[in-house]
């Protein structure tokens, strides 16, 4: 039986529809975490859908009685760049909706920076201590991403760190799309998620969301290597469920 064989699969009719849903979803989960006494710990992904989703909850926000004071953020990834590199996955959060809503600095956990000058494995081995201390021992809600090659985070097909089972988080160099250098989370840690959610828009990436959900072999489609504790959702709009 397939990993993701008990995932529910969200199909919208438009990548906005899309962005529109998940910040809606997500609003509620988190109101609902607070209205019963958890400070959710919340990671995010990166890349275009997600930004669309990120605005979407800062538009949304006024109206989703969420205490931005309350919620911890992370990335399951992070571009090993300058900290302020438009290419991080941090600074596009914190531009679209963190900021904006005034989550507090202690509450925003990001990967290291090549500001650090340390090399990318060493900055991957310094921000386990972070995890350790400012971590609950798991993700609320893990939102993943899913490359053409059904990569997430930075765990690429045929790569090592897709066996590495005892760290909680690596380096990558040679990243098959720029830039080369980066750092993300393992699977050890990403399936430590009581819910998983992928989110998936256009057609390229409809291959490897009916590879994953078809039971592939992470080594081969990595996307299907992460379910949720408790449950595993694929939010889709229409061309990236076409292979479906």
């Amino acid at each position: 039986m397939s990993p993701q064989s008990d995932a529910r699969v969200e199909v919208h009719e438009s990548a906005a529809d899309l962005a529109t849903a998940v910040a809606g979803e997500l609003l509620s989960r988190v109101a609902d975490l607070q209205a019963a006494g958890d400070v959710p710990q919340i990671c995010l992904t990166g890349g275009t859908i997600a930004d669309a989703i990120h605005r979407e909850i800062a538009r949304l926000a006024d109206d989703s009685g969420v205490d931005w004071g309350a919620v911890v953020f992370w990335w399951g990834d992070e571009r090993y760049v300058a900290a302020d590199s438009p290419d991080r996955n941090a600074l596009q959060a914190r531009q679209a909706f963190l900021d904006a809503l005034g989550v507090p600095a202690h509450n925003i956990h990001e990967f290291p920076a090549t500001d650090t000058g340390l090399s990318v494995d060493e900055a991957a081995r310094a921000f386990e201590p972070v995890v350790r201390e400012f971590g609950s021992g798991a993700f609320d809600i893990l939102m993943l991403g899913v490359g053409p090659d059904g990569h997430i985070a930075s765990l690429f097909p045929g790569f090592a760190q897709l066996d590495v089972v005892d760290e909680i988080a690596v380096g990558v160099t040679g990243s098959p799309k720029p830039p080369p250098e980066r750092l993300t989370f393992t699977f050890a840690v990403l399936n430590r998620s009581r819910s998983v959610w992928f989110v998936a828009s256009g057609g390229s990436k409809a291959a490897a969301v009916a590879s994953a959900l078809g039971g592939a072999d992470l080594h081969e489609t990595p996307a299907a290597g992460v379910t949720g504790t408790e449950e595993t959702i694929w939010f889709l709009d229409r061309e990236s469920a076409a292979e479906l």
